[in-house]
């Protein structure tokens, strides 16, 4: 498949090729939102949205090689919208239910993870900021290296380097690893 071919076919309307792009990298991107979002439901939500907007902003792509790059881009831009929009809704049934904020514990679902452990690194992770958290999923859940991650969090890599080192270094930490052992 010859990504750069099938771009310059969608910014001209196509689309198949746009269609045939997404395809291609479904199961990545289905595996993005479902970090995020922690659950199927609107994971497809977010897919959803994000093709949306591929289609009306295939055009301001300059490089054509970066499609799937700026593709998960704006999928986690897609996320993290659904995520605000939840936060301000609040469901009668989860009123008197504990949430992260509160003491309560907040578990996402990974299918890659068996249950025992994913329980225990949900519950490891939950001890580090917001933005330690992402990078570190994006980084060894989703095996993106790190301009990658640089370019879906809008950060340098640096930037980037840095809360990966420190989220490990808290979970090493709060574990009672040693990096020496």
């Amino acid at each position: 498949m010859n990504v750069g071919r099938l771009v310059k076919k969608a910014k001209k309307g196509n689309k198949e090729a746009l269609l045939q792009l997404i395809m291609e990298k479904k199961d990545d991107y289905y595996k993005l939102a479902l970090t995020y979002m922690g659950n199927s439901h609107d994971a497809m939500d977010a897919m959803e949205d994000m093709i949306v907007r591929l289609y009306e902003k295939i055009d301001q792509l300059k490089k054509e090689d970066a499609f799937y790059s700026w593709s998960k881009t704006i999928l986690v831009n897609s996320c993290k919208t659904l995520l605000r929009k939840q936060k301000k809704l609040i469901l009668i049934e989860d009123w008197n239910t504990p949430t992260q904020s509160d003491g309560g514990q907040a578990i996402d679902i990974n299918p890659y993870i068996n249950t025992e452990h994913q329980i225990d690194i949900q519950q490891l992770m939950l001890h580090l900021n917001e933005h330690q958290k992402e990078a570190i999923q994006l980084k060894y859940f989703h095996d993106l290296d790190y301009q990658s991650i640089s370019e879906i969090t809008n950060v340098s890599i640096g930037t980037v380097k840095s809360r990966i080192f420190q989220g490990l270094k808290k979970l090493r930490d709060h574990y009672g690893g040693d990096a020496d052992e």
